[in-house]
Formats: structure tokens, C-alpha cells, sequence
């Protein structure tokens, strides 16, 4: 094929192949390789679709530190760097996870943070106390402890923590908080000022269970 044939393939500026790795609330969870520029809808369909035929929600589209999109937005996106940089979020490693409307978001974030504050390896102040703090708060947000400031905290110390340190650890741990916070505030505001999830359990046990496609 050749250098110049593989750049066909994709679109101007953003020519080839991408392998996707997709997973979350899909039914056929795998690895894909696709042409750059491929709308995300077509991707979406390859990996069978919405489990259940639930409402997407949200997706996010190059690894846990890319930030999250809402899913109105992604279904009008194409998988290219252009298409997802001017949405607001970037391919990254291409690991995309698909979640629909039985995801808590508080929850996939108190995760996230969870999993950056784990990682982070010490060396710089701000992300070995930054990603303490953004889990922390998360996860008190979470049980029903939140408070009026939280959010604002949140975006604070994400603020302190973006290109102070030494490797990129502090900003992946970062961008998560401040996306999901920005697209899906009112579902954090809820759960403070209700201390409870506006997602209702049953649902959210619904969306958790295995669903294995006929197909399959």
C-alpha cells in the first residue's frame, strides 16, 4: 500500500488507521481498527450497539484521563483527532468507554480518582496532594457527605495541580474531574444537596448486569 495509499484512508489531516479499544455498556466490548474520520455512530454499531438498548450517556473517548463527552455530543462526532479535539476531549490511547443512563457519574468519577490517586507516585507535591484531594471529595460526595463548595473545590485544586508536575500523571488526573464536573454538574449538585444519587439504585443494579447479545 504504501505511506501515501495508508494516509487515504482516513481523512485530510488526520489520515490512516486507529485501533479502538471499546468497553463500558456495549454489546460486543473489543478492539477495532477503523479509518481515521469514522463517525463515532459507525464504531458504536461495529461494537453492537447500546447494551439493552439503553440511552447513551456519556463516552469517553481516548483513555480515563481524556475528558468525558456527553453522548448527544459524541453521536455527532467523527473518530479523528480534529473532530474529537474541537468537541473538547482527544483520542489518546483510543480506549473508549461507553456509558449509558444507568451510570452514576459521581460513581465512574470517585473511580477515576480513585485510580489516579493510587498511581500518583509521590515525587511532586501537587498531584501527591492534589489527587488525594480530588478523591477525597469525590468520594464524600458519593456517600452523601458533599458540601455546597465542593464543586468549586474540585476545579480549584485541579487549577493547582495542571502543569505543575514533573510527568502528566497530575494533568490525567485532572481533566477527568474538571469534564465531568463541566457536562454533567447538575447530577453532582443533585447528589450534594440531596445526598443521594439521582441515578435510583435499582436502576443502576439494572445496568450493571451482564447482557450477552444472541449474537455472540
Amino acid at each position: 500500500m504504501g505511506g501515501n495509499g495508508f494516509l487515504e484512508l482516513g481523512k485530510p489531516n488526520n489520515g490512516g488507521t486507529k485501533l479502538f479499544s471499546i468497553s463500558g455498556h456495549v454489546n460486543r466490548p473489543g478492539n477495532y481498527e477503523i479509518n481515521l474520520g469514522t463517525p463515532f455512530s459507525e464504531l458504536l454499531e461495529m461494537a453492537g450497539g447500546m447494551r439493552g438498548g439503553r440511552k447513551i450517556k456519556g463516552v469517553i473517548p481516548g483513555g480515563s484521563s481524556s475528558p468525558v463527552l456527553p453522548g448527544d455530543v459524541m453521536m455527532d462526532c467523527t473518530m479523528d483527532y480534529d473532530s474529537i479535539s474541537k468537541a473538547g476531549s482527544m483520542l489518546g490511547s483510543g480506549a473508549v468507554i461507553v456509558m449509558d443512563e444507568t451510570t452514576c457519574m459521581v460513581k465512574a468519577l470517585e473511580r477515576l480518582s480513585y485510580f489516579y490517586f493510587e498511581e500518583s507516585c509521590g515525587q511532586c507535591t501537587p498531584c501527591r496532594e492534589g489527587t488525594g484531594w480530588l478523591y477525597r471529595v469525590v468520594h464524600r460526595i458519593e456517600n452523601g457527605l458533599g458540601r455546597p463548595d465542593d464543586l468549586d473545590l474540585l476545579n480549584s485544586v485541579t487549577g493547582n495541580i495542571m502543569g505543575r508536575t514533573i510527568c502528566a500523571l497530575g494533568d490525567a488526573a485532572s481533566m477527568p474531574v474538571q469534564s465531568f464536573i463541566k457536562h454533567f454538574g447538575d447530577e453532582f449538585a443533585y447528589h450534594i444537596e440531596n445526598k443521594k444519587c439521582l441515578v435510583p439504585p435499582e436502576v443502576q443494579y439494572a445496568g450493571s448486569q451482564i447482557y450477552v447479545s444472541p449474537s455472540c
